[in-house]
């Protein structure tokens, strides 16, 4: 049994992460990881043994016969199925994994059928809907959101993003062809600055929970939560804006062609696995922005808690860490 153990180096601790998350190359590497959509593949089962696998490991208890690079598709397995905060399953249309094939199926209908108000109002309601699903999942959940605050939440993003579209596909009437095609883009980005926000309204109201770089508790910050919220909002526009901007263009020029003409029917099944090529960059590129675990400096927090913390610790902490969440 302890040669089998061996194979598993001394020291290994299976919640460090395999890249310097400290670098956006690293982060990009942990979230091509983590982000994969082969992930959405794997059986339920599987998951739930990786899970097991992953707690035994952090308990020092690895299970005779596993070797590192099963501990790390392990963890891999987890991190994409699993929330960090709470450690419980996620959501299947939630997750990151989900991003590309249900993103690219999404974006690529909402770039081919803008033309018309009802399709417009239709797409944006399906995009919004998978919105509120990701955002829901991927807050920080250490701080509850209840069912009437996930409506209003779900009910004013929907809102943003139909009045921007509807509104801007009106008003684009007139306007060049490229132009009429950027509209999904303007309401996406609408809609991400109300959802997302209104989505995680309870960390803005009540704070969310602050350590110290030892994971030790320090506190509640509303500031911290804004932070992190803005972070993402900005992650998820730079996630869609790829996509959304320069494959209107192409369809432009492409349509031109004559054999695209006879082809009209294959105009949005070839803007679906376009947009899946961006997003597949896209999804990983816009999370690795920003350190999925932030920080912030002790002397930008609320008084209250600088002073706290302040009387405490001393200047033994300059910066408190929180998940921002996805």
């Amino acid at each position: 049994s302890y040669a089998k153990m061996a194979t598993v180096s001394l020291g290994f601790n299976i919640d460090s992460p395999r890249w310097d998350q400290g670098t956006f190359v690293g982060r990009l590497k942990h979230f091509f990881n983590i982000t994969d959509p082969r992930t959405v593949l794997v059986p339920e089962e599987e998951l739930d043994r990786a899970k097991a696998l992953v707690e035994s490991c952090r308990a020092g208890l690895v299970p005779p016969g596993s070797n590192q690079e099963q501990l790390i598709y392990a963890k891999k397995l987890y991190d994409s199925a699993f929330h960090p905060d709470s450690g419980e399953k996620m959501n299947f249309i939630g997750r990151m994994s989900f991003q590309v094939p249900g993103g690219m199926a999404i974006t690529g209908c909402m770039l081919q059928f803008y033309r018309t108000v009802p399709a417009v109002v239709f797409w944006q309601w399906v995009n919004q809907s998978f919105n509120a699903f990701v955002n829901y999942t991927n807050r920080n959940a250490a701080s509850p959101i209840s069912l009437r605050q996930i409506g209003v939440a779900y009910v004013t993003a929907t809102g943003a993003a139909l009045a921007t579209a509807v509104g801007l596909n009106l008003y684009t009437k007139r306007a060049p062809p490229l132009l009429a095609r950027w509209v999904p883009f303007a309401a996406v980005a609408a809609a991400n600055c109300v959802n997302i926000p209104m989505m995680r309204q309870q960390e803005i109201i009540n704070g969310i929970t602050v350590t110290d770089e030892n994971n030790n508790e320090l506190g509640r910050s509303r500031r911290a939560a804004v932070k992190g919220i803005a972070q993402v909002v900005l992650s998820r526009i730079t996630m869609a804006a790829p996509g959304m901007i320069i494959l209107p263009i192409i369809m432009e020029r492409l349509e031109k062609f004559t054999f695209m003409q006879r082809i009209r029917v294959l105009h949005g099944p070839l803007q679906v696995l376009l947009c899946g090529g961006f997003l597949l960059f896209m999804v990983p590129a816009a999370c690795a922005l920003f350190p999925q675990r932030c920080s912030l400096a002790v002397a930008d927090l609320e008084v209250e808690l600088r002073d706290s913390i302040m009387a405490k610790h001393g200047d033994k902490v300059l910066y408190v860490y929180f998940n921002k969440g996805l």
